[in-house]
Order: C-alpha cells, then structure tokens, then sequence
C-alpha cells in the first residue's frame, strides 16, 4: 500500500512505457529530416540547372562575339590588301617599269599574275612614249563576303597622272574591284579595272 501511495505522489503512471515519448521524437524527427532534405535537394538541383542555363548563355554568346569578331578582322584583312594593292598598282613610273610589273603582280593567283604580265606588256607601249608617271593615295575599299571564304573588294584610289600631254597633272579616282581569297593565302584571283588610270575617256589625247 504504501508503494502505491508514492507511485501516486509521484505522479506516474505504472502503466505507462517510458519509452512512448522517444518513440513519439523519433517519429516527429523521422517526419521532419527527410523533407529538410528534400527541400534543400530540389534548391540545390535548382541552382545546377540555373547555373548550366547560364554557363549555356554565356559560351553562346561568347561564340557568337567572337565570330563577328573574326568576320570583321577577315573583312578588314581583304580590304587591306586590296587597297595596297591597288594604290600600289596604280603607281607608275616610265623610269622603272619593272618596279611597276612587281607591284602588278604582287599577291595575285598564279593564273591571274600571267594576264596581268601580258596587260603590263601592252600597257607599257603607251606608258613609255607619253613619258606616263602616276602617283596614287588610297581613298578606301569596301569588302563583302563571298563563297569559300573569299571576299569581293571594291577599291578607290586617287591617281594624279603627269605625261608629255599634261605635264601639270590629271587628277582621277581609279576604281578597283578584286576577289581576295581568304582560304588561299589571301592571293588576289580576280581583279577589273587595273587600266582605270588609262581609262580612254580620262587619258590625255
């Protein structure tokens, strides 16, 4: 009788297994970890994704800068060729004309430099009589892609031209248009005009 009084002082129940209220924690923390990590696993798979779209953005964009670089530098590359060229071969002295075939022929395809040597050669018997000098200054050139990595230039060059007829000088603009082939070590296959600075409407009679 008397353990059953202090089992009643106490306030515990004889009954009860001690063991009900960890099992309740344990089951209230069984409940609780697996949705923390749930939650932090779809944050986290989140953060991946969003850092894979982005890292994709990014090289994209840095794909496409660099190739707008690389046609810009390709396109400053041909028009620079093209008006050194040009200015060069609209440079002549009837002092030195082999100077000047050089020049002619300077970058050109091998097919391209053979015409340019017979147009030299024809050239030359109206150079040499009229005593014929010229002197050029780039003006600019302009360069439009083409197919297999070649590029259509058109070049303006300022020519003043001095000859027996017009030994003050005529000044003229001698237009160029040229291919430049960017995958053939950038050599000049195609070029009209090469007679601008002979032109018949503009050379003295």
């Amino acid at each position: 009788m008397q353990k059953s009084m202090e089992l009643v002082n106490s306030g515990t129940d004889p009954e009860a297994d001690p063991s009900d209220g960890a099992g309740d924690r344990e089951r209230s923390g069984g409940r609780n970890v697996p949705l923390r990590a749930v939650v932090v696993g779809g944050l986290v798979a989140v953060l991946v994704v969003a850092l894979a779209v982005l890292g994709w953005q990014l090289r994209s964009t840095t794909d496409e800068l660099d190739q707008l670089h690389d046609a810009s530098a390709s396109r400053q590359q041909a028009e620079r060729i093209a008006l050194d060229y040009a200015t060069g071969a609209a440079e002549m002295d009837f002092r030195d004309l082999p100077a000047w075939r050089t020049r002619l022929t300077a970058g050109t395809a091998p097919e391209l430099s053979n015409r340019l040597t017979q147009a030299a050669t024809s050239m030359e018997q109206i150079i040499a009589p009229l005593q014929w000098t010229s002197s050029a200054q780039p003006i600019s050139a302009k360069a439009e892609p083409g197919p297999d990595g070649t590029y259509s230039v058109d070049c303006f060059v300022s020519v003043l031209t001095k000859n027996s007829q017009a030994p003050d000088g005529l000044q003229s603009t001698a237009t160029y248009k040229m291919t430049v082939d960017g995958g053939n070590d950038w050599k000049i296959t195609e070029i009209s005009g090469i007679d601008s600075a002979l032109d018949g409407d503009k050379a003295p009679r």
